[in-house]
């Protein structure tokens, strides 16, 4: 036997050029080789017919390939190939166009009667049924009869390997499956002791039946989603271990802020604000989420938590992402809390500001983006930190703010909603207050989806919106022209639009301006000199101008579900009735279902769950730091009873084992190498 832990190179199985191939793509050991689990399986053992019109789904077709023909044109040339069904075309049409273009090695592969396996989606083509770029496998002459692991079975197909053909990936699979010592296979916690893990690997590779690789898969989604548990329920179990301090037992700050209202908060607001003060109020340090949609008000609950530390006697400090979010929640906090005695204070990357105050001593109040981490001087006794668009932090740094004070309280707000599945995986160590409704005065927003649109009848109705007093957004998703992308850019777009919109001021922002350039472009978007502002996304989120009702999001299909929504939250604040129109091409049928979604709902949380089906969870958080960006079983995210199974098992696991330094202490290592990763990115 062979231990999994033996160098690939070591083991004397494979060609020296193959070892090298895999280790260029990662694969240094049999372990890191079992653990490339198969994309899909095929059922080789039935096949679909031959198609006689396209199909909404890929198909799996079995073929001779009857006849070739390769074509050269410009830098590149097309190859094609026409598969004949073997039982004559009695199912179907009997026969498919295989096409590849610009991939010179393809007519070296693919020759007149060979038999095929292809994959793919039919499309018609002129009267002809075509599978471009097929997925494709050769069969060989003397395959079948039960003893190859290519056909007359359950086939899995791997992600590829570059220098490594799909075939030969399969045999090396098996051969090191079979080879390896099946008590190397095991894992830190067993999640399902009835099941060998061994066997497991076993059927997600090679099943008899699909039920068993689904089976398979399912189990190690449950260990990986064990994995994400162990650390939520280690960090929760040491973060209420700590002592904390006792804050919010006086609310006078609280009561006049709540007096001067012109308006009254809502019931989720009020619901929310009484949560954090009971935390607060606790000898443990608070740890809550603050979720809500677009426009639902988390900056109000947040100024109330702040006041509650303040009439405590302490500092409270809010960390925001951008310039321009922490400059938009201080001019806010500057304008709601003007009468009240409380030193507010801004510290950004190039600008430090103190709200004028007869009252003289330390700011009360500090809201910042990272530079609140290196000024050593600011803080004095920081009771409570906020941390707003949280995930867009890394890890280091939130720890680093935190633990400017001593074991303060601390509230992680996100505007961008999360499906309940990732709350629980990635959120699932702190308590988590939900504003699940909007203040009243919020406009409504028209949302429209145009393909190919006109640019005069766009011009058209930016002026008439502008006519009508209104102002208008016009985003766009590059910066700059790329070579490569065939998509208009916002400084591209910037003087056309100065053009279009001749007698209205017409402004630029974008991440590139040096920071007193967005403030000051921002200053005359908010007070009404500039009329329409062309950006990119540096806008979506922070940005609060009531009058603008208009957004025009051009290539709309280039943005994520959930970016789309929050842009479209700029518009609509201050009462009147809001547009956003979603322009496209129409070319991508998948980002036209994408954007179909938008148009038809603007519940955030309908939104996020949509995009996380499309996009996976690395990509709706935004960043690496939840953990999720390489998670192989994402799919399984929607099993709430299987996110529930696995935070029970990690919760037992602590119970058998607090400190982790018994019977589990194999977790220990586990969590130790999941701290170093998320630190490192």
């Amino acid at each position: 036997m062979i231990s999994a832990t033996d160098e690939l190179a070591a083991t004397g199985l494979l060609p020296p050029k193959e070892v090298m191939a895999l280790e260029s793509a990662g694969f240094r050991t049999i372990g890191d080789m079992l653990d490339h689990l198969p994309k899909r399986h095929e059922d080789r053992r039935i096949f679909d017919a031959f198609p006689n019109q396209p199909a909404p789904g890929a198909v799996c077709l079995r073929g001779t390939v009857v006849d070739t023909s390769r074509r050269r044109f410009g830098g590149g040339g097309l190859f094609e190939a026409v598969v004949m069904d073997n039982t004559g075309g009695v199912f179907g049409s009997g026969k498919i166009t295989c096409r590849w273009f610009n991939i010179a090695f393809i007519h070296k592969l693919v020759a007149s009667g060979q038999e095929l396996v292809v994959y793919g989606r039919v499309r018609d083509l002129n009267g002809r049924l075509v599978i471009e770029h097929p997925e494709f496998e050769v069969l060989r002459p003397d395959e079948g009869g039960g003893g190859s692991i290519h056909l007359d079975r359950m086939v899995p197909v791997y992600r590829n390997v570059p220098g490594i053909a799909q075939r030969r990936l399969r045999e090396i699979i098996h051969l090191l499956l079979h080879r390896c010592d099946p008590s190397s296979l095991t894992a830190p916690f067993d999640v399902d002791p009835s099941m060998p893990r061994a066997r497991s690997v076993c059927e997600a590779h090679f099943p008899d039946e699909a039920s068993a690789a689904d089976a398979a898969r399912r189990r190690f989604a449950l260990e990986e989603f064990f994995a994400i548990q162990i650390n939520v329920v280690w960090r929760r179990a040491c973060h209420h271990g700590k002592p904390g301090r006792v804050l919010g037992k006086r609310a006078a700050l609280l009561t006049e802020f709540y007096q001067s209202l012109p308006f009254d908060l809502t019931n989720a607001q009020k619901r929310s604000i009484r949560e954090i003060v009971a935390d607060m109020r606790q000898p443990v340090p608070m740890n809550r989420l603050l979720q809500g949609d677009v426009g639902a008000g988390k900056t109000f609950v947040a100024m109330a938590a702040m006041l509650m530390a303040v009439d405590s006697g302490c500092q409270a400090a809010l960390m925001a992402p951008t310039q321009i979010l922490a400059e938009q929640h201080f001019l806010t906090f500057r304008r709601w809390l003007k009468a009240l005695p409380v030193r507010i204070a801004l510290r950004t990357g190039n600008r430090g500001e103190t709200s004028h105050h007869e009252l003289a001593g330390p700011p009360q109040i500090v809201i910042g983006t990272h530079a609140l981490l290196y000024d050593e001087k600011l803080f004095e006794d920081l009771g409570l930190v906020v941390i707003d668009e949280q995930h867009k932090f890394g890890v280091s740094q939130r720890s680093r703010l935190i633990n400017r004070g001593v074991v303060p309280d601390v509230l992680v707000m996100t505007a961008t909603p999360i499906p309940r599945t990732l709350t629980m995986t990635v959120y699932g160590d702190l308590d988590v207050s939900l504003l699940d409704e909007k203040p009243p005065g919020r406009g409504k927003v028209v949302t429209a989806l145009r393909e190919g649109a006109k640019q005069k009848d766009v011009t058209k109705f930016v002026k008439d919106q502008l006519a009508a007093g209104h102002q208008a957004y016009l985003v766009y998703p590059l910066v700059e022209e790329s070579e490569s992308l065939k998509v208009e850019s916002a400084t591209e777009a910037y003087g056309k639009w100065r053009k279009r919109l001749g007698g209205y001021q017409v402004g630029l922002m974008h991440g590139r301006l040096a920071p007193e350039e967005k403030e000051e472009v921002m200053r005359r978007f908010r007070e009404g000199e500039i009329h329409a502002l062309v950006a990119t996304t540096v806008i979506e989120v922070g940005v609060d101008v009531p009058n603008a009702t208009v957004m025009i999001l051009h290539h709309a299909e280039r943005f994520g579900l959930a970016q789309l929504h929050q842009l479209r939250g700029r518009i609509g604040r201050g009462g009147e009735k809001g547009y956003c129109i979603l322009l496209t091409d129409g070319g991508n049928p998948e980002a036209m279902d994408k954007l179909r979604v938008l148009e038809k709902t603007g519940d955030g949380f309908e939104i996020a769950e949509n995009d996380l089906r499309l996009r996976g969870p690395g990509n709706v958080l935004g960043t690496r730091q939840s953990g999720l960006n390489d998670l192989r079983f994402s799919d399984f995210l929607a099993d709430t009873a299987l996110l529930r199974e696995a935070r029970a098992l990690a919760e037992r696991a602590l119970e058998e084992d607090p400190q982790l330094d018994g019977k589990h202490r194999g977790l220990r290592v586990l969590l130790q190498e999941q701290e170093a990763d998320w630190r490192t990115h």
